[in-house]
């Protein structure tokens, strides 16, 4: 049997459990579930405001859209960001005409707060922070610069659902105005694509409610009463998207959900276990995790002088690594950028996925890290 890099497994009786009422009900829109997942998602993580919608990358767009609305940003101002992530981070960005500033990585793969510093000039406006595999990186150091130079912060946590530090998650800290979490098919609360935006402030989130829905002041199902009521007349105030999450896609969070910590904390074991067989091959890199006991690793990353070769050798076993991300800078619409970033666009040449998903056992992940071992020599 092939081993994959991503797999998501998924609670099935649970997961139909919750959709059944979906069906029952005749409810598989926006409202009902969606309402119940956003209120245990704020239990369960702290957040004080959580809209459930489509997809991360909505969350990020209507991130950058709500608040250069609000802070007056514009056409060509600046967001400083990171050139190792998927797409959608900067592409949030530029749907809204600002240009992404990529600023260098750290050790832990996320921004390196000395280099966002000096890439902070009269057009900055804010940060995009992406927690790389659940790492929070220097988060409180990127707080702390924004703060000085009254920028916004946002957290692109699509890698982070369940990520603590000292038992609190990082998106509620003082100084991140939004968070946006992905529970897209792979992710760690897998659905088959759906985001949470979370903003500090109410009213954002209030306004996000209605953007997230074309504009419209008042959606489908708080138009409908207990009754079955159904009030046609309604107001738009915005123009608005189609960015909202649906019944469904919050009836397999809510059966995924209570499984989460239990599941990363076996993600963790396996990455110990990795860990503990690369340590002492010196060609090996492994990509640390400050607060390791608590971080959500999405993915085990890896840098290796040859991947090429590594990736090919993995496949003659019939197992399949992966890379994430390749340099953003490297894409035509971000060609600028190029020479920008020089630690981030030297990893990513080496960078490898290790397979991590609930699959695997402890004795799956020592042959995987065997062949790797042997091959990198």
């Amino acid at each position: 049997m092939s081993i994959q890099v991503l797999k998501p497994k998924f609670h099935i009786d649970e997961c139909l459990a919750q959709i059944r009422e979906c069906l029952e009900k005749g409810w598989t829109g926006s409202g009902f579930k969606t309402a119940e997942f956003e209120q245990k998602w704020k239990e369960y993580t702290g957040h004080k405001n959580a809209c459930f919608l489509n997809s991360n990358t909505s969350g990020l767009h209507l991130a950058v859209n709500i608040l250069k609305r609000h802070c007056g940003w514009q056409d060509g101002d600046e967001i400083i960001s990171t050139p190792i992530t998927f797409v959608s981070t900067n592409h949030a960005i530029m749907y809204e005409k600002m240009k992404p500033c990529f600023a260098d990585v750290d050790e832990y793969l996320c921004l390196d707060p000395e280099d966002v510093e000096r890439k902070i000039n009269e057009r900055t406006r804010a940060v995009a922070f992406v927690g790389y595999g659940g790492r929070v990186g220097q988060l409180d150091k990127i707080i702390a610069l924004c703060k000085k130079y009254d920028l916004k912060l946002i957290l692109d946590a699509a890698h982070m659902a369940g990520t603590r530090v000292n038992g609190v998650f990082p998106g509620t800290w003082d100084g991140v105005d939004v968070t946006v979490y992905s529970y897209q098919a792979v992710k760690n609360l897998p659905t088959g694509d759906s985001g949470m935006i979370c903003f500090a402030d109410e009213k954002f989130d209030a306004e996000c409610r209605m953007v997230s829905w074309m504009g419209i002041n008042k959606d489908t199902y708080s138009r409908t009463s207990s009754k079955g009521t159904y009030k046609w007349n309604y107001g738009v105030d915005y123009l608005g998207f189609k960015y909202n999450g649906n019944a469904i896609m919050a009836a397999v969070a809510l059966a995924q959900l209570p499984y989460l910590d239990e599941e990363n904390a076996y993600r963790r074991k396996l990455c110990a276990i990795y860990d503990e067989v690369f340590t002492e091959n010196e060609k090996i890199h492994i990509i640390g995790a400050p607060y390791r006991d608590e971080c959500a690793f999405h993915i085990y990353e890896l840098a290796v002088p040859d991947r090429e070769g590594l990736l090919a050798e993995l496949a003659k076993h019939d197992i399949y690594g992966g890379v994430h991300y390749r340099d953003n800078t490297e894409f035509s619409m971000y060609t600028y950028a190029q020479g920008t970033c020089p630690k981030a666009h030297e990893i990513t040449q080496h960078l490898i996925t290790m397979p991590l998903h609930l699959y695997l056992d402890e004795e799956d992940v020592r042959e995987i890290a065997n062949i790797v071992n042997a091959y990198v020599k």
